[in-house]
């Protein structure tokens, strides 16, 4: 007969975080995002300043 002691004695759940393992690929990944990330706020504040963004286009005519 099953007494208080019936079903799961421990919750099966594995360690939380233990088994990061970052590769050389996913180094130079999230490097790579930084620098986009840097990129795209410098080029924000160049907005923001007032800078031309690109001096290439149509000319207009005198």
């Amino acid at each position: 007969m099953a007494g208080k002691d019936g079903g799961k004695k421990k919750p099966l759940k594995k360690a939380k975080g233990d088994d990061k393992v970052e590769t050389d690929e996913d180094l130079a990944f999230k490097e790579k995002q930084k620098e986009q990330q840097k990129a795209l706020q410098d080029l924000k504040a160049g907005i923001k300043s007032g800078k031309p963004m690109g001096t290439g286009g149509m000319k207009k005519s005198k």
